[in-house]
């Protein structure tokens, strides 16, 4: 979606990139990330308001390094750099990069020089975030120095004239102070835009460009019982009525009585055209043997497709097929920074249906951000224990069971997790924690219950903060918390008799255990 002002991030492949689209939109101002080669040709067709450079993981020193089009400088609209993309802008307009001595990585004080824009009506020192292995030192023609650090003396510059700004801090980072407003500063002082991004228009435009695009037609959908389908869903169902058919899969792998509540909300209270196919024993077979973590998700998504597909050939009359594909999908799955990385996890969506099912794609939300696809569910009067709830797999307890998955240990994980879960929401930050779950561990330790000795599994209980998953640190729920959880677990769930707590941060460990 285009709107009449807009802000282009140039990716780089910073892991913090979409957080500065983030926080551009949290100002009411559209910004879309776009890949760090679009040309300024691509860019005069459509005209941002101003250009930002991201980081990025490479050095601008490197034979390979990724630039941008030079001719984005002659586009006359600001544009701003960031750590990388401060180091790509001296080096593309004439200024020189060095190698730090000592890469750079954490909080550090920085002193404003005064008179630029970016720091207006700003205090100093301020901390801010650094992460950065190289640095400018030498800045081209027509730049001033606008702040330093003890370790970085040129931590910001400016060319007021030409409206090019560069930071080799992070300021879209909770770390950085006043990084919001710093990022305010160069949206509305330096590029002059207006706060026309509003999600609730943003509703009722899709809502009727959906009726529009699909006409007569029928749509089939693929529904998780998540935040990103649920609400796809419903904004389908507000534009077709039924002419919308929802497909839910009941792996058998599923949190306890989840089923039973999607069809309770969706098929019962919402009146959508919904069809369970229970398929747990299907998935148990693929599974059995398997024990390892990409076997295990591979056969999952194996038998999801073939059940899915079974299903949809029901509705082999629709032209369209429906995903709650969000906006960091799509930049991740478009990214040319991307290149043959490692495969850390693979993940499953309603992709590679047999040839006889031939679908044209809708994606009511791939310009959304997760947050964002919250607030779009609130204005469609979801209610708030679906959009609050926390991220789950796509393959579900199958990763959070390690080693061979069997339907005894599901059930005893189900049981589990479904006491954790009881807890954590009695908290009263429990909005502001990212995800809070059970593991079983393929371990079972010694144990005394009354005067019997046991011999029985182990349950991890994984709490984690996060802003967008890509990072996360174990949060320190409270002592009494983690007692009442393991005490329900280990007197009210038969076949557990130890509970452990992960305090393992990303990175080096992931969120989910497989």
């Amino acid at each position: 979606m285009q709107t009449r002002q807009w802000i282009a991030v140039l990716d780089f492949g910073s892991q913090y990139t979409q957080l500065i689209a983030r926080r551009i939109r949290e100002m009411e101002v559209y910004a879309e990330i776009v890949p760090y080669n679009t040309t300024a040709a691509a860019l005069r067709e459509r005209m941002p308001t101003g250009v930002i450079f991201s980081g990025g993981p490479k050095s601008v020193l490197d034979e390979d390094a990724p630039t941008a089009d030079p001719e984005i400088f002659s586009l006359g609209i600001p544009v701003l750099g960031i750590c990388y993309g401060m180091q790509l802008m001296s080096k593309m307009l004439g200024g020189s990069v060095c190698h730090c001595a000592e890469r750079e990585y954490g909080q550090r004080q920085l002193d404003i020089n005064w008179g630029c824009h970016l720091f207006h009506d700003l205090p100093s020192p301020l901390t801010v975030w650094m992460s950065h292995g190289d640095q400018v030192n030498a800045m081209p023609e027509g730049f001033t120095a606008t702040a330093s650090s003890p370790t970085c003396q040129l931590a910001a510059m400016q060319n007021e004239a030409r409206r090019f700004y560069a930071l080799q801090f992070h300021p879209e980072v909770v770390h950085t102070q006043h990084g919001s407003r710093i990022l305010g500063n160069f949206i509305f002082g330096v590029c002059g835009c207006n706060r026309d991004w509003h999600l609730d228009s943003w509703a009722n435009d899709t809502i009727q460009r959906l009726r529009e695009t699909i006409a007569d037609d029928e749509v089939v959908l693929g529904l998780s019982g998540g935040v990103d389908s649920s609400v796809a869903a419903v904004l389908l169902h507000k534009a077709i009525g039924q002419r919308l058919h929802c497909i839910f899969v009941d792996n058998g792998l599923l949190r306890a009585n989840e089923a039973e509540e999607v069809e309770a909300m969706f098929g019962k209270s919402l009146g959508l055209d919904l069809t369970i196919a229970r398929a747990g024993e299907s998935f148990y077979a693929a599974l059995k043997g398997l024990e390892d973590p990409e076997a295990k998700r591979k056969a999952i998504g194996r038998v999801f497709i073939d059940v899915f597909a079974e299903q949809a050939r029901r509705f082999s009359h629709c032209r369209y097929l429906a995903q709650g594909t969000i906006y960091p999908d799509v930049i991740e799955s478009r990214s040319p920074l991307k290149g043959p990385s490692q495969t850390i996890k693979s993940h499953h969506n309603v992709g590679g249906l047999p040839p006889d099912l031939k679908f044209d794609l809708v994606e009511p939300l791939r310009e959304l951000f997760k947050d964002e696809v919250r607030a779009v569910g609130r204005i469609l009067g979801l209610p708030s224990e679906l959009l609050d709830r926390q991220p789950f797999p796509g393959p579900g307890l199958g990763v959070r069971i390690l080693g061979e998955v069997t339907p005894e240990k599901v059930r005893l994980l189900q049981q589990a997790d479904l006491r954790v879960q009881e807890e954590v929401r009695k908290l009263p930050n429990y909005k502001s924690i990212w995800q809070t779950f059970a593991v079983l561990l393929p371990v079972r330790s010694v144990g005394v219950m009354g005067d019997q000795r046991t011999y029985e599994h182990t349950c991890v209980i994984r709490s984690v903060d996060s802003i967008d998953a890509m990072t996360a640190d174990w949060t320190r729920l409270p002592y009494d918390v983690l007692a009442r959880m393991s005490n329900r677990i280990i007197n009210e769930v038969r076949g557990i008799n130890r509970v452990v707590y992960d305090i393992s941060s990303k990175p080096p460990a992931t969120i989910e255990w497989e």
